[in-house]
């Protein structure tokens, strides 16, 4: 019983941040009690690797004492991040919520895999039942749809390219890309960056990754993805693939669906819609139609650990047309995929896979979605978003910043620059992008040593270092909003 203890109080003391959730209604409503906890203790790697307050990485040769063990856990959660904290700005992927957690503990308590019934029926059940209510949700019919969970969103991209290849040569599976055409491919310049990877690790090659011009707001333009196409084409390629972003990772834009769909009937090209941060806006009455026309998409990617706060990772590849993902990757390897088991063998899902050992990432969503129910997560997501056009107000008045673009934002990210007094007076020109572009960072590297708050920043094409602030957890409320504005300020005044 020593051990279940002392792992007990590790947990219970996690992060000394505390957040409640009271569920009513099925519908989780997030509490905040105490936020008076940094959001890290930063070190530098060398700091931790020499070891810090009886916190070693050293792996020793003889047990450690269970006292030692609970030192280490404590340490652990110290000197990592709190990425449920209200203030933890960062990344698409924050919050912590306690079903969520609770499914992942009973996930490694049954330390089972995902390629066959026989040795995780319940789990490979889950997943068609929660494929089938993503499918719907995005507006398939019952007899269409396919999918599998993936170990992120990169891929997810990267099954809807495999498929999608397939699909024009099937030949590839058995005697590769010998066998192909020069291929292309369409993304827009603010898509995320899998889809070059992607390319590169099928043997595509990262050039043939068609880029297409985007407008002000970040949204690709549908005349220019068609002269792109047909440049292609004149080259002497094949055109086989485009990739629509809802919800891209810097500016929060949706490409238009709709249009980019009637190019790829035009042209018979695959269409995917790379849904990892967008998708789960598709759970909310008031915001769903931002992604009219994914209903059109050959594929869909949507990683519920994003806006629907499930613990990472929980993401999914659908497939509109059923079989294509096992036909693509049936290798049936006799040891697991028999066909005379005394049970119907499609439930052997591990085909469809390009993995053989698959992570149980179904129960965390399917019990969150028990928790809340599809309302809960459309409230959680309208709460996001509420949060950012609080931030994009807030920001307008105060001439302490400046919004990389004035529309109101799509998604809940918010794109800005902190002006210190010091540029305010600078007409524009490179001596000020020079000058602003080091302020994101400078502010960014005392902001980890203070720990109080975080943020991300990045430069985007012609645009110097601005801040980029995303909203997934439905626990921030305006004060913490009002006090990330504040430390910036106060970070940055002497600039």
């Amino acid at each position: 019983m020593a051990p279940i203890g002392i792992v007990s109080e590790c947990f219970s003391d996690f992060g000394n941040f505390v957040l409640q959730i009271v569920c009513v209604n099925s519908a989780c409503t997030y509490t905040k009690i105490l936020c008076l906890s940094k959001v890290l203790d930063f070190h530098h790697p060398h700091q931790l690797k020499d070891g810090l307050e009886g916190f070693s990485l050293d792996l020793p040769e003889h047990a450690e004492t269970l006292e030692q063990i609970l030192v280490d856990c404590r340490d652990t959660l110290k000197y990592g991040v709190s990425t449920g904290h209200p203030r933890f700005f960062n990344q698409l992927s924050s919050g912590l919520d306690v079903i969520g957690v609770a499914g992942e503990w009973l996930t490694s308590t049954a330390n089972t895999n995902m390629f066959t019934y026989e040795v995780s029926p319940v789990f490979i059940l889950m997943e068609e039942v929660l494929l089938k209510k993503m499918q719907s949700i995005v507006g398939w019919s019952e007899d269409e749809g396919d999918g599998i969970f993936c170990p992120g969103g990169t891929i997810s991209n990267l099954y809807s390219i495999l498929v999608a290849r397939y699909r024009v040569c099937p030949e590839v599976k058995t005697k590769g890309m010998g066998a192909l055409p020069p291929l292309a491919l369409f993304t827009s310049e603010h898509s995320h960056y899998s889809v070059k990877k992607s390319a590169a690790v099928l043997g595509l090659g990262s050039e043939s990754v068609m880029v297409v011009t985007c407008d002000e707001r970040g949204k690709m333009i549908p005349a220019e993805l068609e002269s792109s196409i047909l440049a292609a084409k004149s080259k002497g390629l094949l055109p086989f693939y485009v990739n629509a972003t809802a919800g891209t990772t810097v500016y929060g834009a949706f490409d238009p669906l709709a249009a980019i769909a009637d190019i790829c009937h035009t042209h018979r090209l695959w269409m995917h819609v790379d849904a990892a941060w967008g998708g789960g806006l598709l759970m909310s009455d008031r915001h769903r139609r931002k992604l009219q026309g994914i209903e059109r998409a050959c594929s869909v990617t949507w990683n519920p650990h994003k806006m629907m706060c499930v613990p990472l990772q929980c993401s999914v590849i659908l497939v509109k047309k059923p079989g294509l993902l096992q036909e693509c990757n049936k290798l049936g390897a006799e040891y697991l995929f028999q066909t005379d088991k005394p049970y119907d063998v499609n439930y052997d899902t591990g085909d469809k896979s390009i993995q053989c050992g698959r992570h149980v990432d179904v129960f965390k969503l399917w019990l969150m979605w028990k928790a809340k129910g599809s309302d809960g997560f459309g409230s959680q997501v309208n709460k996001c978003l509420e949060n950012a056009e609080y931030l994009y107000d807030q920001l307008k008045r105060n001439s302490d910043f400046q919004l990389v673009f004035k529309h109101k934002p799509e998604h809940s990210n918010v794109c800005f620059w902190y002006i210190p007094p010091s540029l305010r007076a600078l007409q524009p020109g490179p001596d000020r992008d020079r000058r602003l572009h080091e302020v994101a960072p400078q502010i960014k590297g005392r902001m980890m040593e203070k720990g109080s708050v975080l943020i991300g920043y990045q430069p985007f094409g012609d645009k110097v270092n601005f801040f980029r602030c995303v909203f997934s957890n439905p626990a921030t409320q305006p004060e913490d909003i009002d006090f990330l504005l504040n430390e910036i300020i106060t970070l940055g005044a002497d600039l």
